[in-house]
Formats: structure tokens, C-alpha cells, sequence
């Protein structure tokens, strides 16, 4: 399968967890875990049934439902409810985030807004696209006039002009590779797998951003206990980024 043959699956997942969620009406905790919604295993199960239907031979990582076959060729890292809590509680702020590695890396890539009609898609080498228009970062000038997405509590004198706290980081990451704002840090120590920020990795690159992680660990690790630290901006506001994260713990 070709790139635009992996983004055209991609695609199809992404609809057919649309098309479940629009169909919940539990969206109350699964009882299975801690922070863990009815609504996600829903979503989880949407995107097993489309790989079946898909007739594809990859292994998975999924947030909800763990890992299976990591010895594939081809390997799907999956959030399949990204931004569950706001899902709960009606905000309209929460995607499926969906990229497929090969022995390389990230191949190709997909992080779809299920609460309205948006989405951002990338492929090695192909660049980034939302919505079918290329993107590419911000250029805000300085960090005093930067706004920043952030999870966790911010430092006292972080230095930015603004901030906001929007609650899913696949969605978060994608605003930063669009210019939509200028900058994304995590501030909880180790608090997001792979699932979290895999997919907007290969958009924030394929738009000419930077993502790493904040101990400069190896970002793309197949293992579902494993967490890191993201932080995403443009090249010339990633040291005033890194910054402010070093005022927090790791």
C-alpha cells in the first residue's frame, strides 16, 4: 500500500469513529480504569472493526486496548478518543489520532476533529496538509508574543504574551503545525504516550516545526506503559519554549 493508499485508510478509520461517536449516549466512565470513558472503548472498537473491513495486516497500539502484533512491517499507533473528558462534558475539542510506522518511522499520518470538519494529515516526505491546504508554522516574532497550548499547571513567569489549556494534545500539536498558536508544552512530568502525540510528530515536521522531548528522549517507543514529555514550536521559539519547561519538574 502506497502513502495515499495508508491516508485514504486513515481516512476511513477516522469516519467510522465519527460515525460511533455520534451514536453514544453513555458518556460516563468505562469502570475498566481510572480516567477511562464508555465513549472511548467505543472508539476503540470502531477502529478494530474498520482494520478488519480494511483487510490490513498491521499491528496496533492503541491507547484503549493495548498492543498486538509490534512485529509487523506496518504498525498503527491509535488514540482512537483523544480529549475523551471534554467529549464527556460536551466541549467541542476532542479528535481520533491515527499514524502508521514502518521500520523508519512515521510513514504516514492523521489527526481528525470529531466535534467539527477538520483535520491534518502528513506523509514522509509529503508534507502537511489541513484540510487539504499546506501548513506551516508560525512566525510570531518572540516569545513575549507568543501563545502557547499547554497541558498541566504553568510555571509562575512563563513569559509569554498567552496560554492556553484546551485539553487534547493531538489537536493542540496540529495548532502549532498550522500557526494556529505559536507553541505547545507539556508541563506534567512524563504524562503522554505515544498515541497522545505520534500522529502530529510527522505533521509538526512535514510543516517545518520542531517536537521533542523534554529529558531528549526518543520520542517514538512501540511500548504502552512508556510516557514523555512533548514540546513543539517553531525552530526560533523552541529554546524559550524548552525554558520554561525546565522551571518544572521531569
Amino acid at each position: 500500500m502506497n502513502t495515499a493508499g495508508l491516508l485514504e485508510a486513515l481516512h476511513r478509520i477516522a469516519d467510522d469513529v465519527r460515525d460511533a461517536l455520534a451514536a453514544v449516549s453513555d458518556w460516563g466512565p468505562s469502570g475498566r480504569r481510572d480516567g477511562q470513558y464508555a465513549a472511548d472503548l467505543v472508539a476503540d472498537a470502531a477502529v478494530h472493526r474498520a482494520l478488519a473491513d480494511l483487510g490490513v495486516d498491521w499491528g496496533v497500539l492503541s491507547e484503549e486496548s493495548g498492543s498486538s502484533n509490534l512485529d509487523r512491517d506496518l504498525v498503527l499507533v491509535v488514540d482512537p478518543l483523544d480529549g475523551s473528558t471534554n467529549a464527556s462534558r460536551g466541549v467541542p475539542h476532542f479528535a481520533t489520532s491515527l499514524c502508521v510506522m514502518d521500520r523508519s518511522g512515521v510513514l504516514a499520518a492523521l489527526v481528525a476533529h470529531q466535534a467539527q470538519p477538520t483535520r491534518w494529515w502528513a506523509t514522509r516526505g509529503g508534507g502537511a496538509w489541513r484540510n487539504g491546504t499546506p501548513i506551516a508554522p508560525s512566525t510570531t516574532a518572540s516569545w513575549g508574543e507568543a501563545v502557547v497550548a499547554i497541558s498541566g499547571r504553568p510555571p509562575e513567569q512563563p513569559g509569554w504574551w498567552q496560554f492556553r489549556a484546551l485539553g487534547a494534545s493531538a489537536i493542540d500539536l496540529c495548532l502549532v503545525a498550522d500557526g494556529t498558536v505559536d507553541a505547545f508544552i507539556d508541563m506534567g512530568p512524563s504524562a503522554h504516550g505515544v498515541w497522545d502525540y505520534g500522529a502530529a510528530t510527522l505533521i509538526l515536521d512535514e510543516a517545518g516545526a520542531v517536537v521533542v522531548d523534554a529529558q531528549d528522549r526518543d520520542l517514538f517507543v512501540l511500548d504502552h506503559v512508556a510516557r514523555r514529555t512533548p514540546i513543539a514550536a517553531p525552530a526560533h521559539l523552541m529554546n524559550d519554549a524548552q525554558s520554561v519547561r525546565r522551571q518544572l519538574p521531569l
